[in-house]
């Protein structure tokens, strides 16, 4: 069973967060030792006994709408909502992220943890559990494949192979809509995920799969085959489950939190940072780069040059990754509050001694330096260029999940040292059959690969730019005349 110990609150001595930072940089979350952990809990765990432990026991699911190892560490909408819980109950947390729905009820009703936080659905006739306010309001939906009939009604679904997950409450929306469409079926499993139906109705082993629409949005980048056809059913709500005989001051304690929450806006908030954004990768045109080049790159080229020659890597290279991350843009911030012209996370910003990652030549020096560092952290056997879209790839998610790719390439009988392996394997860091078999879980594999992508195409560009000896205005005036350029081809936008 995978546990994970997090502490959130100030405390942590100033030694040991001292020691957590240089041993786990780029992770806030290490392994918590089972001896730490109590063997069971009873149901009658009280707030008090949390609290004088000092840690509070999370059950959940390894998701990207739950709980995930990014690229700054631990996240996800429900990490972020327990993790805050856990701050106003002044305690850490130890998560268990190896389960599905089912085991993660199963945990939460022999007590043997003190919260589930796995896209449960409110359900009050689940023996042995008890459930907290409604968090948000869950839509299911229906998936199909691009390029086939767009199921428009119910009547529409009859005759397609449809999956679901079992448990998440789709299937028992599925459940009544039989009861007046009696021809409805469907297959249904609880040891897959949405990532897990979403692929198979892109590699066409499903017709179409009933999901939430905040996971489809969550996902559907990485699944280009796959379109929203209609919603079925009505909205059902998510919520935290928590042992039935629990100390009824730690639901009160987690139901103010909710409504505080809701209150405050803060809920809105993070519900649109996680689910109310698709601008995960943005694919632009040649043309689009070097415009943006001519406007935004030359402020920065000397500062670009000055930290490739303090760590030996490609000017161009560094540009180009500022571009993908920042467009060029010191004051750019992403939804998860990584910051500045070359996207540091805070982790990063302190491992590498910058004090102000919006300060768009600390960001430059420390970006540069930190892909230095990974690039000497990439195993010997990796020759050039692997080892630089491997060190990119590490960058963009993080060298443990380049590792865990490595090792499915092992797995898969591919060659760990050659780019071509890793990213043929890196999408399968989101499928759960593949990321729970691996140390640090689920990761945007498809995002790495397309980052990865885009950096080489820029990075081609700026390279054709410097050996034809033009200045980027003269490149501009050829685009607004038309006079022909280079032939480049255009990423399109993933739906």
């Amino acid at each position: 069973m995978r546990r994970h110990f997090l502490r959130t609150t100030r405390r942590v001595a100033g030694l040991v967060a001292a020691l957590l930072l240089l041993l786990t940089p780029a992770r806030a979350i290490s392994t918590w030792s089972d001896a730490l952990m109590p063997d069971a809990m009873t149901s009658h765990t009280t707030l008090a006994d949390i609290q004088q432990r000092d840690f509070l026991t999370i059950a959940t699911r390894n998701t990207p709408a739950t709980f995930y190892e990014g690229r700054q560490g631990p996240t996800g909408f429900e990490f972020e909502l327990f993790r805050r819980f856990a701050d106003e109950l002044g305690v850490s947390i130890a998560v268990e992220d190896d389960h599905h729905i089912n085991g993660v009820l199963d945990q939460v009703a022999k007590g043997r943890s003190d919260l589930g936080a796995a896209g449960l659905v409110l359900d009050q006739k689940r023996p042995g559990v008890t459930y907290s306010r409604p968090i948000m309001s869950m839509q299911p939906m229906v998936a199909y494949r691009r390029g086939a009939a767009r199921p428009e009604t119910i009547e529409d679904l009859d005759g397609l192979d449809i999956g679901t997950v079992a448990g998440a409450g789709t299937s028992q929306v599925l459940h009544d809509l039989q009861k007046t469409h009696p021809s409805l079926t469907w297959r249904e499993s609880p040891d897959i995920e949405t990532t897990d139906l979403l692929k198979m109705v892109n590699d066409g082993e499903l017709d179409a799969a009933v999901v939430y629409a905040h996971e489809f949005k969550l996902n559907r980048l990485f699944f280009p085959g796959v379109a929203s056809a209609l919603t079925i059913g009505d909205p059902v709500t998510l919520a935290w489950a928590f042992p039935a005989g629990t100390d009824p001051t730690l639901v009160e304690r987690a139901n103010a939190f909710i409504d505080d929450m809701r209150h405050s806006g803060d809920l809105t908030l993070l519900t649109q940072q996680y689910f109310g954004h698709e601008d995960y990768l943005e694919y632009v045109g040649a043309r689009r780069f070097i415009a943006q080049a001519q406007t935004h790159l030359n402020q920065w080229l000397p500062h670009f040059k000055r930290a490739a020659a303090q760590t030996g890597l490609d000017w161009k290279l560094l540009a180009a990754v500022g571009y993908q991350e920042s467009h060029w843009q010191p004051d750019a911030v992403s939804p998860t509050g990584v910051k500045g012209l070359m996207m540091m996370t805070r982790n990063t910003a302190r491992h590498m001694d910058v004090a102000d990652r919006e300060d768009p030549l600390q960001s430059i020096d420390g970006g540069a330096r930190y892909l230095r560092y990974l690039h000497e952290r990439i195993p010997d056997g990796v020759a050039e260029p692997d080892r630089t879209w491997m060190t990119l790839a590490a960058y963009n998610l993080g060298l443990g999940h380049l590792y865990d790719a490595r090792r499915l390439a092992k797995l898969q009988g591919h060659d760990p040292d050659q780019w071509s392996s890793i990213r043929k394997v890196l999408p399968l860091l989101q499928e759960s059959s593949w990321y729970t078999r691996v140390e640090h879980g689920f990761a945007r594999g498809n995002v790495a690969a397309l980052y990865v992508r885009n950096i080489k195409r820029y990075e081609e560009i700026l390279d054709w730019v410097e050996r034809s000896q033009y200045q980027f205005s003269s490149l501009a005036r050829a685009t607004a005349s038309n006079t022909p350029t280079p032939v480049f081809e255009t990423v399109p936008p993933v739906p």
